[in-house]
């Protein structure tokens, strides 16, 4: 039978392959509490395997919100996510309830719990203003003109990301006001009580180990078939946020014959444990954080002890 556990919301961090699916279904299992999933790459429909989606056994004992709910296709902000998980904590609350927020993508948990700052909606007109500037002028001169009116962005972004310089230059032709500036403006923070945790290996070695395992294993249960299958939709290209997630841009590029298997799945572990490095280090900053060691036994008993 489950048990309650007083905190209103209770948030479960962690590195790729730490090991937080299995101790959130653990968790459903032996507590009052529903999953949302805070993960960037679950939110695509079809692309189950390299993602480490949750399987179909998985998701029946403990359902997640937030996966399978776009296309690849599609594009999905900090923004929508926030407003979503809110709108799915409510809904577990008045089922009496706790919601657990499980993943890695710790924009999303920055967004949801801190709030996010009044930038413009994108402007597909500006936008298209500024990728013709820069194909005439070039970026380094884009970057010349965003570090004269928002210096702190400047040194931040990086003369070959035009991705983030296009969107610098973009919030600031649309509101007249800097990105720096309106990032220091938060919306609503989060109106509910929680209590943070993080998992992971306290040997980065074991968790380097891991990483290289499971995507053996993916390679086993037919990644690169899966990718096949994307890649054959007209709709979908290596720009798409969905086709950088990592080992998918790398596959990507083996079935087009731009590097060999072995290479790609080299380049595809190299990338998964560049996120994990990424990832740890947002965690080790982050506020009011219960850190849990992946594959300890005492996990459930300890999140049980720091919720009452």
């Amino acid at each position: 039978m489950s048990r309650d556990i007083s905190p209103k919301v209770i948030t479960l961090m962690g590195p790729t392959a730490s090991g937080k699916t299995a101790l959130a279904i653990k968790l459903v299992q032996e507590f009052n509490c529903e999953i949302i999933s805070v993960d960037s790459a679950l939110i695509y429909k079809g692309m189950d395997i390299g993602t480490a989606k949750p399987t179909e056994s998985e998701l029946k004992y403990a359902p997640h919100r937030l996966i399978n709910i776009i296309e690849p296709n599609e594009s999905y902000s900090a923004a929508d996510f926030r407003r979503d998980a809110l709108n799915e904590i409510e809904k577990i609350l008045l089922r009496g309830k706790v919601p657990l927020l499980v993943g890695g993508t710790m924009l999303y948990f920055k967004a949801l719990l801190e709030g996010l700052s009044p930038l413009p909606a994108a402007d597909e007109t500006v936008r298209q203003q500024i990728a013709l500037e820069a194909q005439t002028k070039g970026w380094s001169c884009l970057h010349e003109e965003l570090s004269s009116f928002d210096p702190i962005s400047a040194a931040r972004i990086h003369p070959n990301d035009p991705q983030r310089l296009s969107r610098a230059i973009e919030v600031y032709r649309l509101s007249g006001r800097s990105l720096t500036e309106l990032s220091q403006t938060k919306s609503d923070t989060f109106p509910y009580d929680v209590v943070q945790f993080a998992i992971a290996p306290t040997d980065r070695k074991m968790l380097h180990k891991t990483i290289e395992q499971r995507f053996s294993e993916m390679l086993a249960e037919g990644f690169v078939e899966e990718v096949r299958k994307l890649k054959a939709r007209k709709d979908l290209h290596l720009d798409l946020p969905s086709m950088r997630c990592v080992g998918y841009r790398q596959c990507w590029e083996y079935l087009n014959g731009d590097i060999e298997y072995d290479i790609m799945v080299e380049k595809a572990v190299v990338a998964t444990r560049q996120l994990a490095k990424r990832q740890l280090t947002w965690l080790r900053g982050w506020p009011e954080l219960n850190w849990l060691e992946s594959g300890e036994e005492n996990n459930l008993a300890t999140i049980m002890r720091l919720c009452r």
